[in-house]
């Protein structure tokens, strides 16, 4: 048990199951769209009909021998380490960069918008942000290829957290069936600084046939 991606899609299976869900669709944003790729290439789709991956982390972030395109592995033990050694101040960095907030503050967030993610994020574990942090690291490749239901990936072109290259605009090349929406301007905070746009490619994606 933890935060590792086993742990957290085994328990989206057991949701799904309990809950007797069918022709679902399962929309992950950030580090949410590691357990909804990892449930759908470990499990039987037949409950989901299609998936939306937002400001996605796949498909593998650190950058390995066999994963050129990643980012570099320095920048994630640094994360961590900041986190370990001052969370508060991390969890600003990490706001400050999830929302540009140099570009957007005051245009498509406000202060008070920021100061309400920062206590949200503060009131977490200790464990869970260590966690989620280090499980940043999973190659999520060999999932993408098993997913056989279409997917929607959307993504801010500034995305300053998971950089587009690393992620988003890599997947397409890996899924059999996707959708890839790029948001102008658009930072990792999508779902709060361009909601009308995510909400339309979502409702969009869902309608279809």
């Amino acid at each position: 048990m933890g935060y590792d991606y086993d742990t957290m899609a085994a328990d989206l299976a057991s949701l799904l199951d309990q809950l007797d869900l069918r022709d679902a669709v399962l929309a992950g944003s950030c580090a949410g769209t590691g357990d909804v790729t990892r449930y759908l290439g470990s499990y039987d789709p037949g409950r989901v009909r299609a998936a939306a991956l937002l400001a996605p982390l796949p498909p593998g972030l650190a950058r390995a021998g066999d994963n050129p395109d990643g980012i570099d592995g320095d920048v994630l033990d640094e994360f961590i380490g900041q986190v370990a050694a001052d969370r508060p101040a991390a969890i600003k960095t990490y706001l400050d960069r999830s929302y540009n907030i140099g570009l957007l503050g005051g245009i498509r967030v406000s202060d008070q918008a920021w100061q309400n993610s920062f206590h949200v994020a503060i009131g977490a574990s200790a464990a869970a942000v260590l966690g989620g942090a280090a499980a940043w690291r999973e190659d999520f490749r060999a999932d993408l290829a098993r997913i056989s239901v279409p997917v929607l990936v959307v993504q801010g072109s500034q995305d300053r957290v998971l950089p587009p290259e690393a992620t988003g605009d890599r997947l397409p090349g890996l899924l059999a069936r996707a959708r890839h929406v790029v948001i102008p301007g658009g930072p990792h905070a999508i779902i709060w600084t361009h909601a009308a746009e995510v909400n339309q490619a979502l409702l969009g994606f869902i309608r279809a046939p």
